[in-house]
C-alpha cells in the first residue's frame, strides 16, 4: 500500500483471504455448508505490535472491499474515502483500517457468481440463501486469520451498520466500541416491501431465466429497475428537489416517453451504471438478508447481561428509509441494558444517503469517540 500525500492513501490494492475448506465448511444459519469461501479485502494502516488498533469498516448494500484509497488506473476512490485516510476521521496514521467484500458479494467474495466447484459452473441459485449473522462469521474468520483478538471499533453505514449490531449481538467480547450509521436492528414492512419491489424487477426481466444468466444475456433492465427505485428512497424530497426540481432536459414537453424531466434521466444513469458493476443474482441475495435481519429486544444484549461495548449511534433527520426513531429505539434498548451509549441525530437534508456525504458532522464525532475509546485500557 503506497501513501501519494497526506489527503490520500494512494494506490491499494486488494488481498484475498480462502477458507472453509472441505471437511469444515462453513455451517450457515440455514444449517447448510458453504466451503469453500474466499473473502476480498482492503486494509489501511498499520497494525500495531500489540493488535489493539484495528477498526472493521463495514460496506452498505452496494459497496465493497475498496473502501478507501485508489485502485491502479481507476479514478474514482473507494467508497469511504472521505473518511478513511491520514487524519481523517478514521485516522490511518493511528488505526488499522480492514473492509471486506460480504460474502454473497460480486467484487471478489464469494457469492451466487462464483463458481460451484461441485459443478465447475456459477452457483446462481444454488448458491445457499444467507443471512446478516453468515456475513459477520465470514468476517471472522478474517479477522482471527489476521490475529486480531479484538476490534478497537466497528463501523458502518446502512446494512454496514447492521453487521455492526451483528458483531456486537455474536462476539461482544471482540468489539470495544461500535458505530452504527443511518441503520435498524430489523427490517420494518416497509423496507422488506421496497426490498421485494426490487427483487420481483429484476425476476421478470426475461433474461433473468431463473437466475441462470452466467455467459448469456443479462438481466440488465430488471436490475437497473431494483436501483432505480432503491435510489429514490436513498434521496430524501428536500434532497431531491434541489437537485432537480422539475427541471426539463429540453425546451419543452417532448409529449412521448422520452426522459423529459432531470430526475428521469438521473435515474435511468444511475440504473444504467449499476448493471455494468453489480450481479443481480447478489442483489437477490443481500436484499434477502438484510429483510431476515433483526437484533432487537434481547437479541442485542440478553436480558441481565452487560457488556462492555461503547457505542456512538447516528442517524439523519431527513432519513426516510431508515427514520430516525429506528435508532432512538436501539439507543432505548441499549441504555436500559446499561450500555455505554453516545447518540446523535445529525440535521441533514440529504435524506439516507447522508452516511457517505455529511463527513464534517460525521468525522468530528467519530474522531472524539475513538480518542475517548483508545484512552480506555
Amino acid at each position: 500500500m503506497l501513501q501519494s500525500n497526506k489527503e490520500s492513501l494512494g494506490i491499494v490494492k486488494p488481498e484475498y483471504f480462502t477458507f472453509a475448506q472441505s471437511p469444515d465448511e462453513l455451517i450457515l444459519e440455514s444449517g447448510l455448508k458453504l466451503g469453500p469461501i474466499t473473502l476480498a479485502y482492503e486494509t489501511y494502516g498499520v497494525l500495531n505490535e500489540e493488535k489493539t488498533n484495528a477498526i472493521l469498516a463495514l460496506h452498505a448494500f452496494s459497496g465493497d472491499a475498496h473502501a478507501a484509497g485508489y485502485h491502479q488506473d481507476e479514478e474514482k476512490p473507494g467508497w469511504w474515502n472521505d473518511m478513511i485516510g491520514p487524519g481523517k476521521a478514521f485516522d490511518t496514521d493511528k488505526y488499522f483500517v480492514i473492509c471486506s467484500n460480504v460474502l454473497g458479494g460480486c467484487k471478489g467474495s464469494t457469492g451466487p457468481s462464483s463458481l460451484n466447484p461441485a459443478t465447475g459452473r456459477p452457483y446462481g441459485l444454488d448458491f445457499p440463501i444467507i443471512t446478516i449473522s453468515d456475513m459477520v462469521r465470514a468476517q471472522k474468520k478474517l479477522i482471527d486469520h489476521l490475529g486480531i483478538k479484538k476490534l478497537l471499533c466497528v463501523a458502518g453505514g446502512s446494512m454496514g451498520g447492521m453487521q455492526v449490531l451483528q458483531w456486537v449481538a455474536n462476539y461482544p467480547e471482540m468489539v470495544k466500541s461500535a458505530i452504527p450509521i443511518a441503520t435498524t436492528m430489523k427490517h420494518s414492512p416497509q423496507q422488506i416491501a421496497f426490498d421485494e419491489v426490487g427483487r420481483q424487477a429484476v425476476m421478470a426481466d426475461p433474461a433473468w431465466n431463473g437466475g441462470d444468466y452466467y455467459g448469456k444475456a443479462q438481466p440488465e433492465r430488471g436490475l437497473a429497475v431494483a436501483r432505480m427505485i432503491g435510489h429514490i428512497t436513498y434521496m430524501s424530497d428536500r434532497s431531491m428537489e434541489d437537485k432537480f426540481s422539475r427541471k426539463l432536459k429540453e425546451d419543452n414537453y417532448s409529449f412521448t416517453f422520452k426522459t423529459d424531466f432531470e430526475v428521469e434521466g438521473y435515474l435511468r444513469y444511475r440504473g444504467d451504471t449499476f448493471v455494468k458493476r453489480f450481479d443481480a443474482n447478489t442483489y437477490l441475495y443481500i436484499t434477502k438478508a438484510m429483510d431476515y435481519f433483526d437484533v432487537s429486544g434481547d437479541k442485542i444484549i440478553p436480558s441481565g447481561k452487560k457488556i462492555d461495548t461503547r457505542f456512538l449511534v447516528i442517524s439523519f433527520k431527513s432519513d426516510w428509509l431508515y427514520p430516525s426513531y429506528q435508532s432512538n429505539e436501539l439507543v432505548r434498548i441499549l441504555r436500559m441494558r446499561r450500555a455505554d451509549v453516545t447518540y446523535c441525530d445529525i440535521n441533514s437534508t440529504y435524506g439516507h444517503d447522508a452516511f457517505l456525504l455529511e463527513v464534517e458532522d460525521e468525522s468530528r464525532l467519530i474522531k472524539h469517540f475513538l480518542e475517548k475509546v483508545s484512552s480506555v485500557k
